[in-house]
């Protein structure tokens, strides 16, 4: 077939009826006024469709493509291809700056603008600015604003121009002119490898396209040094490996981008004297291969390991106290009877400096920490004081405000705790300025990576006495390292290790059938009518499996059990891509939850007001953090901007951070860590078979207090069950502490 002949099109943007900031797609409404294409509109205004890197009314437009009849909005102007330039025109201009794109010029100064100026208006503001103060109303403040808005716009404007052949979004553009400024294009050429370090989002192929358009050779040192460090970077992130060996590291980069092995060694010798990674021998063999670190993980170990020495070898901020004694008060106190068990664990957290409490739900971990809490914090002295200052903090908001629930004892997540310093970017709280306080209780920690444990640790002062809580049969955490299980390993640091269920209530199942699966044994399901807090509903049928879901989260679950389906019920699913992922299932779950209201696209995500959504990364600046969870307050669709509560506070979400955000009606069982829900409905299905894993389906059952209902098939459960050949980290922190 005949390709069909090119025609091109000018003419002037007079409204953007759609706008995709994450690919670009656009529907303008065009209207001739000017240009010398070769092909002149035939109607006063017409729609074109396309894609482009930024658009604003009154631009003049020049698409390259192909005239269309849609079916649905009849005839059309499909580009390939969309040039976006500043006007010319008078009428242009106006349109241009009364747009809203410059700070400090609103429709009604566009206007005085450009009956001052004319067609010379575009020529004052990128050389002439100062003559602004001839406008009536526009004095030295406004100028000056209108100045910087204008020169930002401009650098933006190329930064997107250039961006837009590579596949990168305008959000992600708008991050990257955030970060480069007006110098955009030349750091970007000079160094493509610098996006995937420095901007969020941006992978390595993007990056490794923008090299080889820019010249680079296919085997160029900076294109090896770059797959070293990537790789690096992708077990880090996706395995949570802390080291890879030299050998694997070295076949895995090979592969990446076809350069010889010799050539990625002497690009590995170069990074390991750049300083960005470290390579080192296990610790007395030799002859074993190099451990390959970045940098970042090597000293996030060696800090922890140091630290918890040293908080081992220091003495206490106060007096020791009388496990006897102290055990026996709280006990008259409250009336409670400790088991032997939560006995033993309380006692040896009063006799160590540093001590750990493990185990699954039901075995009693609440009570002891409470019972810590409150002899800890018992003593006053004369002016009723507490003579040991008692600090509790956990990893999420949902676990924390759960810690100071059962103990009455303030808590805060670990990131509050440090105090992040926008303003510095780094915490507040560190090794040359510690924390104040005697002992510090931090929960869930088997979800802490070791690189917030660094931060941790460096925190925390020497005589501090430290209690890590955890579970170490759940789900590693989502970043690299494996900090409680080798703190427990290391064989340091006093451990207590609970396994008998004390927990009781009218069915207890939620408990006894997550320490079921963690032994590798099946469901124990109710009778028929039973009353229980743990179902299984056996669904091959993964559309029949969907409309169950949709079902019990908007109508069963509520009806029976008086749950809002909007805080109370979360949907977990191993898996984000399939009809059971959670991207589809957020999709389906909107549209019965909250299908109308004010909205605000990103993407094929529609984010409308009322939304359940979750942070998606560390944002320090918002103080929002990975796997917060938190609500749409307001939607602003023609500002693309979001105002987020999390735990009632508004956070303000511009269109260059909606990436950071995705809807949260159902999310991974990874992203639920730490997090606890009065009802869960859990997904297992045959399409999760590459997911299912014994840790992975105990996490999710330890996620529900009143509810848990799985939903799926028998053979995807028992696969689960069974598959216990959980792939370990590689780390070194254990060893370390050793030393």
């Amino acid at each position: 077939m005949a390709d069909v002949p090119q025609e091109t099109l000018d003419g002037t943007v007079t409204a953007i009826v759609f706008r995709n900031d994450e690919t670009g797609y656009s529907v303008l409404r065009v209207s001739s006024g000017g240009g010398d294409g070769a092909f002149r509109l035939k109607t006063a205004e017409t729609v074109v469709v396309g894609t482009c890197g930024a658009v604003w009314e009154g631009e003049d437009l020049h698409a390259v493509g192909e005239w269309v009849t849609d079916k649905v909005h009849g005839r059309q102007f499909k580009a390939k291809e969309i040039v976006c330039a500043t006007p010319r025109s008078i009428t242009g201009i106006e349109r241009y700056l009364a747009s809203g794109l410059i700070k400090g010029i609103g429709p009604e100064y566009a206007k005085r603008i450009v009956a001052k100026f004319g067609e010379e208006t575009i020529e004052i503001l990128d050389h002439h600015s100062g003559r602004l103060l001839e406008v009536p109303g526009i004095g030295e403040t406004r100028a000056t604003r209108i100045k910087k808005s204008w020169e930002a716009e401009r650098g933006a404007r190329e930064v997107m121009i250039f961006t837009q052949g590579y596949g990168i979004s305008v959000a992600k553009t708008v991050k990257i002119y955030r970060r480069y400024g007006a110098d955009a294009i030349a750091i970007i050429k000079s160094d493509p490898y610098r996006l995937c370090r420095d901007i969020w989002g941006i992978g390595f192929a993007t990056a490794d396209k923008i090299a080889m358009s820019v010249g680079m050779e296919k085997d160029a040192p900076a294109r090896a040094r770059a797959a070293i460090l990537h790789t690096l970077q992708t077990e880090a992130d996706e395995a949570g490996h802390c080291w890879t060996a030299e050998p694997e590291l070295l076949l895995r980069a090979q592969e990446l981008v076809g350069i010889s092995v010799e050539k990625l060694d002497a690009a590995l010798k170069e990074e390991e004297m750049a300083g960005r990674i470290v390579a080192e021998h296990p610790e007395g063999v030799a002859e074993a291969p190099r451990r390959v670190y970045l940098t970042d993980l090597h000293r996030a170990e060696r800090n922890v390991a140091a630290r918890m020495r040293a908080l081992l070898e220091s003495p206490r901020s106060f007096d020791p106290i009388d496990p006897d004694r102290a055990i026996a008060w709280w006990e008259a106190r409250t009336g409670f009877r400790l088991a032997p068990a939560q006995e033993r664990a309380v006692r040896t957290s009063l006799q160590n400096k540093v001590s750990i409490i493990t185990g699954g739900p039901g075995v009693g971990k609440t009570t002891i920490v409470r019972a810590l809490v409150e002899i800890y914090g018992g003593r006053r002295n004369a002016k009723g004081e507490p003579l040991v200052r008692v600090m509790t903090a956990a990893p999420t908001g949902r676990a924390a405000k759960r810690l100071a629930e059962s103990t009455g004892a303030p808590s805060q997540t670990l990131h509050r705790l440090l105090k992040y310093n926008p303003q510095t970017r780094e915490f507040t709280f560190n090794a040359e300025n510690p924390l104040t306080g005697d002992v510090f209780i931090f929960d869930e920690t088997s979800m802490v990576d070791i690189r917030l444990m660094e931060n941790v640790a460096l925190a925390l002062p020497s005589t501090a006495t430290l209690i890590l809580v955890g579970d170490t049969d759940q789900l590693p955490s989502v970043g690299p390292g494996n900090v409680l299980h080798d703190l427990i390993d290391s064989g340091v640091i006093a451990c207590s290790r609970l396994t008998e269920i004390f927990r009781q209530d009218n069915s207890g199942l939620i408990v006894r059938n997550a320490h079921r699966v963690n032994a590798g044994e099946g469901f124990e399901c109710p009778a028929a009518g039973a009353e229980s807090d743990f179902y299984f509903i056996q669904q091959n049928d993964p559309d029949r499996t969907l409309a169950f879901v949709l079902d019990f989260m908007a109508t069963r679950i509520p009806r029976k059990f008086h749950m809002d389906p909007m805080t109370d019920v979360q949907v977990l699913s191993p898996m984000r891509k399939n009809a059971l992922g959670t991207e589809n299932l957020n999709l389906m779950l909107q549209r019965r939850l909250n299908p109308e209201g004010p909205a605000v696209q990103r993407g094929g995500t529609l984010f409308r007001k009322g939304d359940r959504v979750m942070q998606l990364r560390n944002n320090y600046d918002k103080d929002v953090f990975n796997g917060d969870v938190g609500f749409v307050a307001d939607a602003s669709p023609a500002e693309r901007k979001l105002v987020v509560t999390f735990d009632g506070r508004p956070v303000e979400y511009s269109s260059g951070d909606l990436d950071e955000l995705a809807l949260a009606y159902a999310t991974t069982v990874h992203k639920s860590q730490g997090s606890e829900y009065p009802a869960v409905i859990v997904l297992l299905h045959n399409q999760h078979y590459m997911m299912l894993q014994r840790n992975l389906l105990y996490t999710a059952i330890t996620r529900g207090r009143r509810l848990v209902l799985v939903i799926g098939s028998r053979w995807a459960a028992e696969k689960a069950i069974e598959t216990n050949t959980v792939r370990g980290r590689r780390t070194s922190l254990a060893e370390r502490c050793r030393r």
